[in-house]
């Protein structure tokens, strides 16, 4: 009978954790049309070609709503940043 509420408590616990978690990965996918400049210089901080990422991450950002973590790869985080493709078939966003 003694174990009943150090259960509920641990339950309680579990699903404040999970709630700060899902806020978490929010962040990285879900942004405001401001927050995108900030997001996109960071993101095309390491390439050489700087005019053309920003251009394609602003207009990616604006479109998704995501710009992925870290200068390059994590795209797996923004699956519309992800899954945008040229006409070629080559990825549209930085």
């Amino acid at each position: 009978m003694g174990a009943r509420p150090y259960s509920s408590l641990w339950l309680v616990l579990i699903v404040l954790f999970m709630v700060t978690l899902s806020n978490v990965v929010e962040g990285y996918s879900r942004l405001r049309p401001q927050d995108c400049s900030p997001r996109c210089t960071y993101r095309c901080s390491a390439t050489s070609h700087k005019k053309p990422c920003m251009f394609f991450c602003l207009k990616c950002c604006a479109t998704c709503l995501c710009v992925p973590p870290g200068t390059y790869g994590n795209k797996q985080t923004c699956p519309c940043y992800n899954n945008w493709k040229t006409k070629e078939g080559s990825p549209k966003c930085p």
